[in-house]
């Protein structure tokens, strides 16, 4: 029986991730308004990285698996948390959806330690997904940070690494993609 080639679902993950960091970075340096950034968040950051998390789990990637849904699930909840945290009107009628600067913060803090554990993994894999979560743990750790000590320096400097981080993931993407055709992007032996 002839086996059919299937579709590697890290490609529609990494760019989910790749653009909606790109876009919340746009939004944190400054240069555009948050609409954008919720939308992309709930369907493409959100639920596409979601759905290619359940088919990393259907070809057996735990790493995959759990890195795709979880931040998946990370940008439906900053998306949620943004719409129905904020919304002066939504705050007045159900005063328990109001956020403030130490619950973001502990929100990203709790990120930053998932972030931690899924990095330690990525060293095991290749340089370039190595790279990703590496930019992610620093861009995590300065917005944990700025929330919590009120540092926008930081933030600042978090929203930069995470531009970094956004490329880096749009780059394995394209490693991914390219390789189909024949054209190698080096991604570097594992740090591990």
């Amino acid at each position: 029986m002839e086996q059919v080639k299937l579709g590697n679902p890290a490609v529609v993950g990494l760019a989910g991730f790749g653009m909606t960091t790109f876009l919340l970075q746009l939004h944190n340096l400054g240069w555009m308004g948050i609409g954008p950034v919720l939308w992309i968040g709930l369907f493409y950051g959100g639920l596409a990285q979601f759905i290619a998390g359940f088919l990393e789990f259907k070809v057996g990637n735990n790493f995959g698996f759990s890195a795709f849904v979880s931040y998946g699930a990370f940008w439906i909840a900053l998306a949620g948390f943004l719409v129905f945290g904020t919304s002066p009107e939504l705050v007045k009628a159900y005063p328990l959806l109001k956020l403030t600067g130490p619950e973001v913060g502990y929100f990203l803090l709790a990120w930053t330690i998932y972030t931690f554990i899924m990095f330690i993994a990525s060293m095991k894999h290749n340089g370039a997904l190595a790279i990703v979560f590496l930019t992610l743990l620093l861009g995590f750790a300065g917005l944990t940070v700025k929330e919590l000590a009120g540092n926008e320096f930081i933030g600042t400097l978090a929203a930069w690494d995470l531009l970094l981080c956004a490329a880096s993931a749009w780059y394995l993407m394209a490693h991914v993609i390219f390789a189909d055709v024949g054209i190698n992007l080096p991604v570097g032996k594992a740090w591990l």
